[in-house]
């Protein structure tokens, strides 16, 4: 697995990893990283499918879409500004500290960030995305980071949620999504009680799990081991799985959706 999305983290992620974890606020956005990943994996002679690209995303869920924004609102009230400042800090490298909280954000100390595709930090590229977008009070930019740290926040009710996660798996921006609710236990006890069954009407999630590992979960082939004797294991009439990349089987979840704390 791994997370971060800047032109090194890209590279060494189409190289190396099976699982991308990932931030991004808008489809094309979603859409540029995951065809620029694929098009890398292919450039290092991997198979794009073996790469597996999950955005986060943090729904808050309510019965009508009202509800939900009146969630997120209050939960926005619990936050903290001064643990936010610092959390602003590291995540982006840009200090706030003495802007003032309903004043807007300074857009100048968010230049040069660069783009999903062409940026040197790719966390600050997000946010600086909200700013530009946005022009979001200080105070406001810190309640859109303070659960989901720069990941996309979705909100409404389940048909909502699910219509967001369809949208981004059928239109290439995910092969799934790693699903951070807000809150726990009732985030996840929302989000698997009222979206899980509709992306399953919608033939998107499955009814059972066919394997026992996170790997077969994620639909992805056992890599060759670099420590197995290939003359041993000729010599014996073994067979080992095949080289990375190679599948060996032939069920994909899709979308697949895993949860994080």
């Amino acid at each position: 697995m791994q997370a971060g999305a800047s032109n090194e983290g890209r590279s060494f992620a189409a190289r190396f990893a099976e699982v991308i974890f990932t931030a991004h606020q808008r489809l094309e956005d979603g859409q540029a990283f995951y065809a620029d990943i694929k098009d890398r994996a292919t450039r290092f002679g991997r198979i794009p499918s073996e790469v597996v690209i999950l955005p986060g995303i943090s729904p808050f869920i309510g019965d009508t879409e009202t509800a939900a924004l009146e969630l997120e609102r209050e939960f926005n009230e619990l936050t903290v500004p001064e643990y936010g400042l610092r959390q602003l800090e590291q995540l982006t490298g840009v200090r706030l500290s003495e802007a003032a909280l309903d004043g807007p954000v300074p857009e100048e100390l968010f230049r040069d960030a660069g783009n999903v595709t062409d940026n040197a930090r790719s966390r600050l590229q997000v946010v600086a995305g909200i700013v530009e977008r946005e022009r979001p009070t200080v105070r406001r930019l810190l309640h859109r980071l303070a659960g989901a740290r720069g990941h996309r926040v979705l909100t409404g009710a389940a048909e909502q949620v699910a219509d967001a996660i369809e949208e981004w798996f059928r239109q290439g921006a995910a092969d799934g999504f790693n699903v951070m609710p807000p809150f726990y236990p009732g985030g996840l006890e929302l989000f698997t009680s009222r979206v899980v069954p509709l992306l399953r009407e919608r033939g998107l999630f499955r009814d059972e799990y066919t394997g026992g590992t996170l790997r077969e979960h994620l639909g992805l082939s056992r890599p060759r081991s670099r420590f197995v004797d290939e003359a041993h294991l000729a010599s014996a009439g073994g067979v080992r799985p095949g080289p990375v990349g190679q599948p060996s089987t032939s069920y994909r979840p899709a979308p697949r959706c895993s949860s994080r704390s």
